[in-house]
């Protein structure tokens, strides 16, 4: 998981749009959404291409995966506004985090009972179907 600061890092190679969406597996259209949405502030060449470092990457996979979990841009949004404010709001993001987890275990135990539920249907119709001896 990223750290608590959102400073750009310098180290390793500066990957383009193109690059970056291939190696999340996500479209370039998501990645400028997701900039728009002020999620993530990406700098840009003196051309105005924009250019990612490591430490975007690394933040993106992590907002990929709150979004594959669920949590709404809006608390997204929420997340990324508090990590900017720096340690002092560490408390708060953690308790966010802790909030999505809940939420994502109680979605898990449903999809576990709904899953039960799909695999005992097909047991009756593997059941109904067995040939006779």
């Amino acid at each position: 998981m990223p750290s608590a600061t959102l400073t750009p890092s310098v180290q390793g190679p500066m990957l383009s749009i193109g690059e970056v969406a291939a190696r999340l597996g996500v479209s370039v259209h998501t990645l400028r959404y997701y900039e728009r949405a002020g999620l993530l502030d990406v700098p840009r060449q003196e051309s105005g291409v924009r250019r990612y470092s490591g430490r975007e990457v690394e933040l993106l996979r992590f907002l990929l995966a709150l979004r594959a979990t669920g949590m709404p841009i809006a608390l997204i949004r929420r997340y990324i506004g508090l990590a900017r404010l720096g340690e002092v709001s560490e408390t708060e993001r953690r308790a966010l985090l802790v909030q999505h987890r809940e939420d994502v275990l109680a979605r898990m135990r449903a999809l576990k009972t709904d899953l039960g539920a799909i695999e005992r249907k097909i047991e009756l119709y593997d059941q109904n179907h067995k040939e006779p001896r």
